[in-house]
């Protein structure tokens, strides 16, 4: 009888590189078209600064340019006392919603708000509320050596206690040198002084993942983890109150943003619609996407001089 295990061993490695190479084939998929709705990007705050509302139209997944401005639109907020604060449309930049707080005009701690906007003949609303912010105490630096290469690194950490009383939320921005950390793996949120609801750590100080979350993840073009900080560079951290339910949406926003790629992706959280707080003043009308906060917040500043 013939030995047929090497001719076979050839068609098999044959066929084999032949699904590898057409797994590289690339696809342009037809996706079904939907009717764009309304995003809102709504995240003020207290600070002496203007405040900016951003307006657009969703797109398709595929497209190449960057989402219309929803223009012409009616936008303000109000608060429980019945103040309201009406943001104007930028005449440089469409889409775009401002107002600028005055000495006798301002957003104040503690108090409930309530967004209005009225577009192409439609009305939406959210509410939200200004919660408490802790102050941060003081910015630290730490160098060590980086575990397998021993090589030095820097990180910075910020140092705050979590006010008395479950159901603090905040979100924690960092710049360094001036730019702010964007990167979906860089979102960095609090519940209470932990990473969840329920953990169990009101009224302590940020746990430790927290606090050191304000350094940046860059690498080199090799993919080597570079050190957070170096000599000069400055970090400055903002404490922003945030609403429960805007903590359960960035932290939506942070798993279908922050997504691994290649074969870990078998094992990722399926893609989902993330939350929002935009209705419709009809239940019946158009769906909008998108989220309203309103913010105290805390800051602290420090530039690194080893």
């Amino acid at each position: 009888m013939k030995n047929y295990g090497p001719i076979l061993k050839a068609i098999f490695f044959s066929l084999s590189v032949t699904a590898l190479v057409s797994c590289e084939d690339v696809i342009h998929p037809t996706l079904q078209s939907a009717v764009p709705v309304l995003v809102v990007d709504a995240w003020i705050n207290n600070r002496n600064e203007t405040q900016i509302i951003t307006l657009s139209l969703s797109q398709p997944y595929f497209e190449g340019t960057l989402p219309p401005p929803a223009t012409g639109a009616a936008v303000s907020v109000i608060d429980n006392q019945g103040k309201v604060f009406a943001f104007a449309e930028s005449s440089s930049s469409p889409g775009t919603y401002q107002w600028t707080p005055t000495a006798f005009d301002v957003l104040t701690d503690g108090a409930a708000y309530k967004l209005t906007i009225d577009f192409a003949n439609e009305t939406f609303e959210s509410d939200s509320y200004m919660g408490r912010v802790p102050k941060i105490d003081s910015i630290s630096f730490d160098t060590d050596e980086q575990l397998g290469s021993g090589d030095e690194v820097t990180r910075a950490e910020f140092w705050a206690t979590d006010p008395q009383g479950v159901g603090d939320a905040y979100w924690i921005r960092t710049y360094k040198n001036g730019v702010q950390l964007q990167k979906p793996s860089e979102v960095n949120i609090a519940f209470d002084a932990g990473l969840s609801i329920g953990g169990q750590t009101d009224g302590v100080t940020f746990i430790a993942p927290v606090r050191r979350r304000i350094n940046s993840n860059d690498e080199d073009v090799n993919g080597k983890r570079l050190s957070p900080i170096v000599s000069g560079d400055s970090i400055q951290v903002q404490l922003h109150s945030i609403t429960v339910a805007a903590f359960t949406y960035l932290n939506e926003v942070s798993i279908q943003t922050d997504r691994p790629g290649g074969f870990a992706e078998l094992f990722s959280t399926p893609l989902a619609n993330v939350s929002t707080n935009i209705n419709h003043t009809n239940p019946a009308g158009s769906k909008a996407v998108g989220f309203f906060n309103v913010s105290a917040v805390s800051s602290a500043g420090k530039r690194y001089k080893p």
